[in-house]
């Protein structure tokens, strides 16, 4: 097996030595940037390790712990994910490490194969080391905190690896079981316990430092900094989530409003994470295509997913395929455009497909029946229609002009064009219904990328007239053109 250097980055090994630590501990943050997903390999000084929140593709683990002659020892996360499928029973069973898992939420959050159950102020030995099991629920019903201590100290706290209850500048969102997977009303009891919870959290040490699941970019909150770490104190004084800890009904309304719409794979990966599901040890390998492959494939309408740069598909894309754009955010780009059982073919370099079918393992999704490189071998290529800025003006000028800004709703309400209407992308096939297909539909975004896939789900779907202001509102805010609120 082996690890992309580009798909995953290293905080770097902290080694903690102190009065409080007679003997070194290392303590990793393995961060995704594709997810904006954090995971923890923290070890004990007789080199005995526990991961947290571990991502599929678990070769990263494993050849960190080689190279630091570690012993995965334990297993374990914070709660049930739905933003990435967790690679906790892939790693405990490749190192034959124990699988700890909440078994907090009630009966209907209970995992459904093997592993031992963790409850509320358990404590896990790891040596030197203690991790104390604190139950956060909010977020989730079953979430669970890892307050991780000194041994020999075990009443301070020297670290929290909050999972997805407290993020560095903001908190987990409670509204994703009803929105993602159906569970009506189960925000509001979700936002009062995460109240809850947060006031229970705030009696620990000011100094505990926060470690969360989740930095900038991830849909699991509203308002993730990018700084990797923080402490309770300086959450206290600038996360706007805890000014309101002594008001639980203007907590429920802060927490609640604006919360930006969940990719619809989340509903997939909080049912797999919870149920008996096949493993992925290694990473697949994905077969290069024919053109007669692929055009057989395509007749058995098998899903061809560009992932080129905007400006190349703009130039010639296939008719009927959907762009889906390759950065750091394919996989949720696609978790939120694309349903599970289809099977796809890329269009993709040939430097590339092991680093897009890694997103897309971490998110579960294995159904890829090949790819091509070459998208020149097809002979029925189309341009799209793309626009500047002054010539947006004149089409605005038109009458019959379908205006659509696809950024999510917190993007729009923060300044938007006047006259477009806001449909974020995730949501634009099924809202699609609104609009006359044989009219003229001018689409933008906020730098381009979402705008040409939005381009495509449109053509895909059968408009004839699809106008894309690429440049959006990064080009329009540099011209000093006008917004509104």
């Amino acid at each position: 097996m082996t690890i992309n250097q580009k798909m995953y980055a290293f905080v770097g090994t902290l080694v903690l030595s102190s009065s409080a630590f007679a003997q070194k501990t290392i303590f990793e943050r393995v961060f995704d940037e594709t997810l904006a997903q954090a995971s923890y390999i923290i070890a004990n000084d007789k080199n005995e390790a526990i991961v947290i929140d571990p991502k599929r593709d678990i070769d990263t683990y494993l050849n960190f712990a080689k190279t630091h002659n570690l012993k995965i020892k334990y297993v374990t996360e914070t709660h049930i994910h739905a933003d990435y499928l967790s690679g906790a029973r892939e790693l405990a069973l490749a190192t034959n490490a124990v699988l700890l898992l909440s078994d907090e939420g009630g009966a209907d959050w209970q995992y459904e194969f093997p592993h031992q159950g963790l409850k509320n102020n358990q404590t896990i030995s790891l040596g030197n080391i203690d991790f104390k099991v604190m139950h956060t629920p909010g977020h989730t019903p079953e979430s669970i905190t890892f307050l991780m201590t000194d041994k020999n100290n075990p009443n301070q706290p020297i670290k929290a690896i909050t999972g997805d209850f407290i993020f560095v500048g903001d908190v987990g969102r409670p509204d994703l079981l009803e929105k993602a997977a159906g569970q009506k009303g189960s925000q509001f009891v979700g936002a009062e316990q995460l109240f809850e919870s947060l006031n229970q959290f705030t009696k620990l040490p000011k100094n505990t430092e926060i470690w969360p699941g989740h930095g900038a970019g991830s849909f699991c909150g509203k308002s993730l900094s990018n700084i990797p770490q923080s402490t309770l104190e300086q959450e206290q004084k600038n996360s706007a989530a805890f000014q309101f800890l002594n008001n639980k009904d203007a907590f429920v309304n802060y927490i609640l409003d604006g919360q930006p719409e969940p990719p619809k794979y989340f509903a997939v990966m909080k049912k797999w994470n919870k149920q008996m599901r096949p493993l992925v040890i290694e990473m697949p390998k994905v077969t290069k295509l024919s053109q007669v492959e692929v055009e057989q494939a395509l007749a058995n309408n098998v899903l061809l997913i560009d992932t080129r740069n905007k400006n190349l598909v703009a130039e010639g894309f296939v008719p009927g395929s959907l762009h889906i754009d390759g950065g750091k955010s394919f996989a949720t780009f696609l978790g939120s455009l694309v349903d599970f059982d289809n099977q796809i073919v890329l269009i993709a370099d040939d430097n590339k497909i092991e680093d897009l079918s890694r997103k897309l393992t971490r998110i579960g999704f294995n159904n890829i029946y090949g790819y091509i490189s070459d998208v020149n071998t097809f002979s029925n290529l189309k341009s799209a229609h793309v626009i500047s800025a002054d010539e947006l003006q004149d089409e605005m000028k038109k009458a019959n002009q379908q205006l659509v800004d696809v950024r999510t709703v917190s993007e729009f309400e923060n300044g938007h064009i006047k006259g477009f209407k806001n449909i974020p992308l995730n949501s634009l096939e099924k809202n699609a219904n609104q609009f006359d297909k044989n009219k003229p539909i001018i689409i933008h975004c906020q730098s381009g990328v979402r705008a040409a896939m939005a381009y495509s789900v449109l053509e895909k779907l059968g408009f004839k007239n699809i106008i894309n202001y690429s440049g959006g509102i990064n080009d329009w805010k540099a011209k000093k053109l006008p917004l509104e609120k």
